[in-house]
């Protein structure tokens, strides 16, 4: 399965030049993708410098910061322009283990998209603050509960999709970022009948650079769920 792992990046310098070696290590199976929204710290010319040795790492660089949910949907677009069958979302920060991406491939065998999961075994997530925990844990109890979704980890940005279902989602409307971003593409693609399997993951918290989430990740997302049922109960959603 020809699959595009897309990393969107921003001020990522420390990352991404450990970071794709040891992706393309774990398997022939995998192209590599890096959104690059105009680094101020070089990110993008790091991941230039390995394009141009390593034919199958790819950099789409963007003028500007343009959003974490924009990075995932260009990069999408051009998995699906190049005939990729599967894409795969990563951060580019280490919390996601890259040894993890065959596991992701055995299970797309029998499955259209393959959440990495935090919370379905107990819970597995290593150096965060108790708070963020739990407002992570809880972000996805409320999750469940407003939009029906049977994913213990809705919020998680360590998944696969296959073609069939990223195709079926309109991509031009989808604006949400950060958390809502991830349940807003699972819930359409959920939604449309695919087949959706959780399979455990450590989610280990970045050691270097800055983490990019905010308040405002944070409100879009409390608001998003309410948003999706809404527009379900309209027939609006596509």
């Amino acid at each position: 399965m020809k699959t595009l792992i897309i990393i969107p990046t921003y001020n990522e310098r420390e990352n991404i030049g450990a970071l794709i070696p040891r992706i393309l290590e774990q398997t022939d199976e995998v192209d590599v993708l890096v959104v690059d929204d105009n680094s101020p710290d070089g990110t993008g010319k790091i991941a230039a410098e390995i394009s141009e040795k390593e034919p199958r790492v790819f950099l789409l660089q963007r003028p500007g910061k343009r959003g974490f949910g924009s990075a995932y949907c260009d990069g999408f677009r051009y998995a699906l322009e190049n005939g990729y069958d599967a894409v795969m979302e990563m951060d580019a920060d280490f919390s996601h283990d890259p040894k993890e991406i065959p596991n992701f491939l055995k299970a797309a065998e029998d499955a259209d998209l393959v959440q990495g999961s935090r919370y379905l075994n107990g819970v597995n997530v290593i150096n965060w603050p108790l708070y963020r925990l739990l407002l992570s844990y809880f972000a996805n109890l409320y999750t469940r509960i407003i939009t029906g979704l049977n994913t213990k980890d809705s919020t998680g940005g360590f998944r696969l999709i296959r073609r069939e279902a990223l195709k079926s989602v309109d991509l031009r409307g989808i604006k949400s970022n950060g958390y809502s971003f991830q349940i807003e593409l699972l819930y359409k693609i959920w939604l449309k009948g695919f087949k959706v399997v959780e399979i455990p993951i450590i989610f280990v918290d970045r050691v270097k650079g800055k983490s990019k989430m905010s308040k405002r990740i944070i409100y879009e997302a409390m608001f998003m769920v309410w948003k999706l049922r809404l527009q379900r109960l309209l027939g609006m959603l596509k």
